[in-house]
């Protein structure tokens, strides 16, 4: 979606006061649309009310309860509640509030504000009404007029106002577009919203590009997986060749988007999605993102009030959306892929395997997937969940953690810290049951859900055992959910040895190892490596546990 803004103005001041008395009206249809539809109104009860209430066209009064549903819908996108909205912005409103701003500069900000309330008109582009039904941009001779509609077949016409200052400007794309439009009878719809800003009108309109060329640069020459990350704030990126091996790995970091406006935001990312495709256009490669639709941006007491500040400020859609309209301009392939599952695969596959940071594994992964490869599990893994003697480490790694857990809440008084503790506690119990479940038969589905997963047993998909995989393994080897650190899943990845990772695991400190030392029989020389007590080799020799005599950890050790 493409924005462009011109300034309007008039013939005369009669259509000025005209157009402001309907803006007025408009803005009031808006806002009561808004709270009636936060009490439950449909829009098609409310259609019929607000064309007499507030003497505007039936047109109008859709597009206010559209913008209305629009607003809603964002806030709740954003986790912010919709009925706590202030109609001229929340900023202006504080700073209204405060005594201590007084005389003319209180009067700008009050008429500001009172713009933003009542000085809006908008129109959603039709294209079977040439584009736009109500602001319709027409040519007249030697210049360019917004036709607005007042109502009982009446216009006013302003002049559009637009100078091109630079050689690639859209304007003149967009006044091309129409003209041809005009021509062929091919119209395409764009929309119009009116604003009146320090006494000036200005139009911005919104449209598509209607040009369609065909990529030049395809998967054909491999991809480049892109992985938009949080924490650490970056971008990651892996360029796969054709048949689905890594090629080079890249990051960029976007830390200088934070503490931004908005405006702002929206410069950088442009200038970043710019980067992008430029780097794509030179390694001649596809660009391979996710098909993302509602992305959490975490709530107050979660316990993650730094990832959170973070969130709130990102603008992921919007820079995927930058990324596939620059794509688009240049000619490149953009492959939007299913995000599912793609950080575990990464993290749990390709991360020991190439000793990859897991945001590039995931990138990875989501490369591979554009070019169609299909990830399977390794059979050390689903040799590893069918283990008998491992799911009963794993089972109890997990019930030490949730006891731990468990003590810590106990200890907690602070209620927003207790609520991320108490969701950990739900998660270590749904990790548990996961586990249990892989000592039970498989259930026969219904006959009316023979298209989905098994719900017990082994006889799940891959995207299914992927999710086992993580339960045992994330806690039990690693300690925590995804660890950035991913070497030690390599030896199980590879040979398989689980009981080496977990023996090694097992000795931490000196202190576990002396609390060992009687219960084993060994005597404790370096840090991880224990002898017999009865066969204590000479000064400088090394003799390793037996893994033979110590392959399951003792609950001593279980216990550390």
């Amino acid at each position: 979606m493409i924005t462009l803004h011109c300034k309007l103005t008039f013939e005369n001041e009669k259509d000025k006061q005209t157009l402001i008395n309907l803006m007025r009206k408009f803005s009031s249809c808006f806002k009561y649309s808004y709270n009636r539809l936060l009490e439950g109104h449909s829009r098609k009860d409310l259609k019929k009310d607000l064309q007499k209430m507030f003497n505007i066209n039936s047109r109008y009064v859709d597009d206010a309860i559209f913008k209305a549903k629009w607003l809603i819908n964002s806030c709740i996108e954003r986790e912010q509640n919709p009925k706590k909205v202030i109609f001229g912005g929340k900023r202006l409103f504080q700073l209204l509030k405060n005594k201590h701003i007084n005389g003319k500069d209180r009067e700008k900000l009050k008429q500001k504000w009172q713009d933003r309330r009542k000085h809006c008109l908008y129109s959603r582009g039709d294209k079977s009404k040439k584009g736009n039904l109500n602001t319709r941009i027409e040519f007249e001779k030697d210049k360019i007029i917004l036709r607005i509609n007042t109502g009982e077949r009446n216009w006013i016409k302003a002049n559009i106002k637009r100078a091109v200052n630079r050689q690639n400007d859209k304007w003149t794309n967009f006044i091309a577009d129409l003209i041809q439009a005009n021509q062929t009878n091919q119209y395409f719809p764009y929309s119009v919203e009116i604003r009146k800003i320090n006494n000036d009108f200005y139009a911005f309109i919104n449209y598509e590009e209607i040009k369609t060329e065909e990529p030049i640069i395809t998967k054909d020459n491999g991809v480049i997986g892109i992985d938009i990350n949080a924490n650490p704030f970056h971008i990651a990126m892996a360029f796969v060749k054709k048949d689905g091996n890594l090629e080079n790995i890249e990051k960029l970091y976007l830390h200088n988007l934070l503490n931004k406006t908005k405006n702002q935001r929206e410069y950088i990312s442009w200038q970043i999605a710019h980067q992008i495709t430029d780097i794509a256009k030179e390694k001649n490669k596809a660009i391979a993102i996710e098909n993302l639709k509602d992305i959490p941006k975490g709530s107050k007491g979660d316990g993650s009030k730094k990832l959170r500040k973070i969130k709130q400020q990102w603008i992921y859609k919007g820079l995927l959306d930058k990324i596939k309209i620059l794509a688009k301009r240049k000619r490149i392939q953009v492959i939007q892929v299913n995000p599912a599952y793609t950080s575990i695969v990464g993290s749990l596959k390709y991360a020991p395997q190439y000793s990859l940071d897991k945001d590039i594994a995931g990138a990875f992964v989501i490369g591979r997937k554009a070019l169609g490869f299909k990830e399977k599990l390794p059979k050390n893994y689903e040799k590893l969940i069918t283990d008998r003697e491992y799911l009963n480490f794993a089972q109890d790694r997990l019930q030490e953690e949730k006891q731990k857990t468990q003590e810590k809440l106990k200890t907690e008084n602070n209620q927003y810290k207790r609520k991320p503790i108490i969701k950990n506690i739900n998660d270590l119990s749904k990790q548990i049951r996961i586990i249990q479940s892989l000592y039970s038969e498989p259930q026969t589905q219904d006959t009316v859900n023979l298209r989905k997963e098994q719900m017990r047993g082994l006889y799940w998909t891959s995207y299914k055992l992927w999710q086992v995989v993580k339960v045992a393994l994330t806690i039990p080897i690693l300690g925590k959910s995804l660890s950035r650190d991913l070497s030690p899943l390599k030896p199980i990845l590879v040979e398989g040895d689980w009981d080496r990772v977990v023996n090694k695991s097992c000795f931490k400190t000196k202190e576990a190892i002396e609390d060992l030392k009687h219960d084993l029989g060994i005597v404790p020389t370096s840090w991880g490596r224990g002898y017999d007590a009865s066969e204590i080799p000479p000064a400088g020799d090394s003799l390793h546990l037996n893994k033979a005599e110590y392959k399951y950890p003792s609950p001593e050790c279980m216990n550390l």
